[in-house]
């Protein structure tokens, strides 16, 4: 047997564990399913120790000020809410309209401001971390019948790719894949849709360089990009959860009208713009970001001052 064989088969592996629990977490009430997902997290923190130890690493950098056993909580919680989401987003195929509006509600004035953007015919680049329940976030989105696009990568193993883009699809979020990304994103953008990505993992050297948790950050210019190309505002987001799986939706709204062309200096400030809003956000709720992420891989040149 070569080694593409047993990848097939590997994958297909995978994707029989995968489907095996996603009849479970089907099967179970919310509240059960969140319970064995806290009880996952813990697990996966305190016993397997999964990125422990980069998780920790990053919560010392970013909160020096705070004692071991705070950010050790913190670390937990982090593992604990990501296991979360994880189950919100296996149960899209079995969550119809109402169950999705029920469990998620806009913050004031969140309605108004993107029923601006579609009166002034404005799409927006909505820009999330993963923090708190984003693909929820997106489905709600979905269900109170905004056009939303999922800029997505493409995972390894193509049959759990293809159910997670499935599911997705279900809740009627659109899907745009990295390798037509620019296309799919000006043609979205000019239609007055709303194309959503997550940017806040490390960008390696194609990134720039901001300030993000008191370090200098590779990070993803593509929002920034797409936003001053088509002339369109940033709608940085965050989904706040809440008691027995519900969860609150945060807007910031971010107009960059005064700035002209693709240039690295706009593109810097955009990108920084919507960088100190996830930082604000993760500062007041730390548990719900993903800690586990080697954010800070890449250092910037000595001689750069970006």
């Amino acid at each position: 047997m070569n080694s593409r064989d047993w990848k097939k088969i590997r994958h297909r592996i995978e994707f029989l564990f995968v489907h095996v629990v996603l009849l479970l977490v089907w099967s179970a009430s919310l509240s059960v399913a969140l319970k064995g997902a806290e009880f996952l997290g813990w697990l996966l923190f305190s016993i397997f120790r999964v990125r422990r130890r980069v998780a920790l690493d990053n919560l010392r950098h970013a909160f020096p000020e705070k004692s071991t056993g705070e950010r050790l909580s913190i670390a937990k919680r982090s593992y604990q809410n990501f296991a979360k989401m994880i189950v919100d987003y296996m149960r899209f195929p079995v969550m119809d309209r109402e169950t999705v509006l029920s469990l998620c509600k806009l913050e004031k004035g969140g309605k108004e401001k993107l029923e601006w953007l579609i009166n002034n015919g404005k799409g927006a680049v909505i820009v999330a971390g993963h923090f708190g329940s984003w693909e929820l976030m997106g489905a709600a989105l979905a269900q109170m019948g905004y056009s939303i696009s999922f800029l997505v990568g493409e995972q390894h193993n193509k049959f759990v790719d293809n159910m997670m883009n499935d599911n997705r699809r279900l809740m009627g979020i659109q899907i745009i894949h990295m390798g037509m990304a620019v296309r799919g994103v000006i043609r979205t953008l000019r239609n007055n849709g709303f194309v959503a990505l997550l940017a806040d993992q490390d960008a390696h050297k194609e990134g720039v360089f901001i300030d993000f948790l008191g370090k200098k950050s590779s990070t993803h210019q593509g929002p920034a990009i797409f936003a001053l190309k088509i002339g369109v505002p940033i709608l940085f987001g965050s989904a706040i959860r809440l008691p027995r799986g519900k969860m609150r939706i945060e807007f910031e709204l971010l107009r960059f009208d005064h700035l002209k062309g693709i240039t690295p200096e706009n593109v810097k400030e955009v990108t920084q713009a919507h960088a100190v809003f996830l930082e604000m956000m993760i500062r007041k709720y730390p548990d719900h970001w993903f800690w586990m992420h080697r954010r800070w891989k890449t250092k910037p040149p000595e001689n750069n001052t970006s």
